[in-house]
């Protein structure tokens, strides 16, 4: 018989339990017995579900209070050394500590760094070693999670991310870089320790995740993944299913044939179906061939017929041997479609969220086992969804597909170099050196989020709704006045999600109610669904720009997010490409900047947090991309005059590989994450000999830590050190959306002092 099992599931909650429940503990409102039961209620529900919709294997390990990362981190004893200063008495607060820098228990600590899993949104925390590393197993986090599934299933499948990808995405912190892969064979010993420890527990299959094998890797890392399971495989007690995911790893195939390996996990979604053919040529049917073929990282349904057509040869070879699954964790998708009340009946039945995709990858080993009649409704279902989609009137806009197709080279190019426009703008604004600013948003207070639920709900009208919003303006404004920026926002109070916020605005956007996906910790985003040809129906952040404009004599800045985001942000549709996409928002973007413009508006902001995050994972399939995104973004803002300011924004991803890419987007300024990772990322802009301005983070927005001046001068003395100081802007990390205003006052209070500070210093 063929088998089902599952990479992972979302550890949310239906209704983000799991957030609510953090957020508690974190404020000391709830004990940490109380945030156990809800995680393991969260758990029970996930096993319980899928077992009842026909999983045959349940994943243990997919759970974590914030990153599963870092529970790898704990597990295996990697606590950096600053840690070990004011800790607490009990694991849970010490782990928040490395995770956020504070937690109910313990001192105040710079955390580790985040930075984005491979191309997706979701954050992880860096591992941090040093030469002298030491391992050890503390099984403190992953116990309590095999001792519940063995109490539901005596098929309990156990998670863990592979050593060789774990040392990969980790850095030294405080000294000059070494050679992590000596860190392999200690590495690899505790591995073992911990798969012998698994087999006394009654655990029969490790699901080992080595996601870097879909990378392009030189030889030393190909050879550490041999090295690695050659000891691991030869007498690991548990049967190992090396698992694959995010692309395809052709290349690597016939190395990996020749592990002692029980089992193959493959991503066809991401790696193709091509995939298949070369499989049957290297993997031995003797082993399991595990297939991921139901998209665990979009939210349309699976077409059954044509998964099933796919899988069949497969099965001939394999037989018993085939498992099916989803392509990678279902932790980036929403949770449950049938908690959706608002999606019209057309829409909605095309969409598949993690509770439907159980059942479709479910559906499919049925199938396999006892013929398509096992599963005729949902094939029929499948058919009926698939054709509606193609042939629905509400996905394709003659009048978009046209100017797309008109768009010239030249709409792509400011009028003037960046020499000539800094000059231009430098007359024109006369910002001081080392000018402070921030990246957007401000608190989202309680009354913001009561305002906004009060006119979604119709109990106060567009008028009173637009008056609440403007007294958060008005806060804004005053209190970046009172701090003594010297380039103001207006907070984005009337945005509930930088992309969802833009796609309501947007002709071929959908929303749910309750779509929300992890992006780190107890942050949770709700992208929208692109379902259709895109446009703008009217002027989105004009109005709100302009009335904080008018409250303030300095410069406030629009807000945009620009067209690559939007798109990384969003489920987006699989019938046209990425690239036909982004052009589409890129012009309904350019219309709203030279709206911008036109009322006054000449310091514009588009944001490009996920510029990094869609870079294909493949080097030969990277170019392409960085054209496309590149011509997108550029098509969005280079319709303005050369005094009108572009800024861009990105962070917590890596951008050494891409830096001419960045350069090319032509942006006036540039703000990046930078604080958390001591300004090492300035060497890159440095060596690159980066042309425009840049405003280096000094202030990690991601933790409730307050910096002190010292600190932030320190970091603003060390980007001095790789950037010319006329090129240098002063700004916190990122938004500010999820911090309060007890923290952000005096944090931007020392931000700007520090800066007056520099100013004095740098140029006496």
């Amino acid at each position: 018989m063929a088998q089902s099992h599952l990479l992972g599931l979302p550890r949310i909650g239906a209704k983000r339990e799991l957030k609510f429940a953090l957020e508690k503990y974190w404020r000391e409102e709830t004990s940490q017995e109380e945030l156990q039961q809800v995680a393991h209620s969260i758990r029970q529900q996930n096993w319980s579900t899928a077992l009842d919709k026909g999983i045959d294997w349940l994943t243990v390990g997919d759970f974590s209070f914030y990153d599963q990362v870092l529970d790898t981190s704990i597990l295996l004893g990697v606590t950096p050394e600053r840690f070990e200063n004011g800790k607490a008495d009990n694991l849970l607060d010490n782990y928040f500590r490395i995770a956020r820098g504070s937690a109910p228990q313990g001192s105040q600590v710079q955390p580790s760094e985040m930075t984005k899993w491979f191309n997706t949104n979701y954050h992880y925390i860096v591992p941090e070693f040093n030469q002298e590393q030491q391992f050890s197993l503390n099984l403190d986090l992953l116990q309590p999670q095999i001792d519940q599934a063995k109490d539901l299933s005596s098929k309990v499948k156990v998670q863990l991310i592979g050593p060789v990808t774990y040392l990969w995405l980790g850095k030294s912190r405080d000294q000059t870089d070494f050679n992590k892969l000596g860190l392999l064979p200690q590495l690899v010993k505790t591995y073992q320790q911990l798969l012998n420890h698994l087999e006394q527990q009654g655990i029969e299959w490790v699901q080992i995740e080595e996601p870097i094998l879909a990378l392009d890797l030189d030889d030393s890392w190909v050879n550490a993944v041999t090295q690695a399971y050659t000891e691991l495989g030869a007498d690991a007690g548990v049967k190992l299913l090396l698992t694959t995911y995010f692309g395809h790893i052709t290349d690597k195939l016939d190395r990996i044939a020749e592990l002692p390996l029980d089992g193959l996990h493959l991503d066809l979604v991401s790696g193709g179906n091509e995939q298949l053919a070369e499989v049957a040529q290297n993997w031995p049917k003797s082993k399991v061939l595990s297939v991921g073929i139901v998209n665990g990282r979009n939210i349309w349904r699976n077409d059954l017929k044509s998964s099933l057509d796919a899988l069949k040869q497969s099965k001939e070879r394999y037989g018993d041997n085939l498992w099916v699954s989803s392509s990678c964790s279902l932790l980036h998708s929403p949770v449950d479609l049938n908690s959706e009340q608002q999606l019209d009946d057309e829409l909605q039945s095309w969409l598949a969220f993690a509770e439907q995709k159980v059942q479709e990858v479910a559906d499919l080993s049925k199938a396999l086992n006892h013929g398509s009649e096992a599963i005729k409704e949902s094939l029929q279902a499948s058919d009926v969804a698939v054709a509606s989609k193609k042939s629905s009137s509400r996905v394709h806009n003659s009048n978009v597909q046209q100017r797309v197709a008109a768009i010239s080279e030249l709409e792509r190019q400011r009028k003037s170099e960046f020499a000539q426009r800094k000059n231009a703008q430098r007359e024109h604004f006369r910002f001081p050196l080392l000018a402070t600013t921030t990246i957007g948003s401000f608190p989202q207070t309680d009354s913001i989020r009561q305002a906004r639920r009060a006119f979604k709900s119709k109990e106060i009208d567009e008028q009173q709704y637009t008056q609440a919003i403007q007294q958060e303006i008005q806060q804004a404004i005053h209190e970046q006045e009172a701090i003594g920026l010297d380039v103001l926002v207006h907070g984005e109070a009337e945005r509930n999600d930088m992309v969802e916020y833009f796609g309501e605005q947007l002709n071929g956007f959908a929303f749910t109610q309750f779509g929300w996906v992890q992006s780190y910790g107890s942050r949770c985003v709700k992208p929208p669904i692109i379902y259709g040809d895109v446009s703008r129906k009217q002027a989105i952040t004009v109005e709100w720009s302009k009335y904080a404009q008018s409250l303030s004599e300095k410069k406030v800045k629009g807000m945009l997010t620009g067209p690559t985001t939007i798109l990384a942000w969003s489920f987006e549709r699989e019938d046209l490409s990425a690239p036909q996409i982004a052009d589409q928002i890129a012009l309904a973007l350019r219309d709203e900047v030279l709206d911008l413009e036109k009322n006054g508006i000449d310091v514009i902001q588009i944001d490009e947090p996920a510029f990094r995050e869609l870079l294909p994972l493949r080097k030969s399939e990277q170019p392409q991309y960085l054209e496309w995104s590149v011509n997108a973004f550029r098509l969005s803002t280079a319709g303005v005059a050369d005094t009108t300011q572009i800024h861009t924004h990105m962070c917590y991803s890596e951008f050494n590989e891409i830096i001419d890419s960045i350069a090319r987007l032509d942006a006036d300024v540039i703000t990046i994450e930078s604080s958390r990772s001591d300004m090492e990322l300035l060497q890159t802009f440095n060596d690159f000999q980066y042309p425009n301005e840049i405003g280096p983070g000094v202030y990690d927005i991601h933790s409730p830590r307050i910096p002190t001046k010292d600190e932030v001068s320190e970091l603003i003395q060390q980007a001095a050190k790789h950037i010319p100081v006329d090129q240098l802007w002063v700004n916190p990390d990122c938004g500010l959306k999820t911090r309060n205003w007890d923290q952000v006052r005096p944090a931007l209070k020392n931000l700007v002092d520090a800066a007056t500070e520099a100013r004095q210093q740098l140029t006496a």
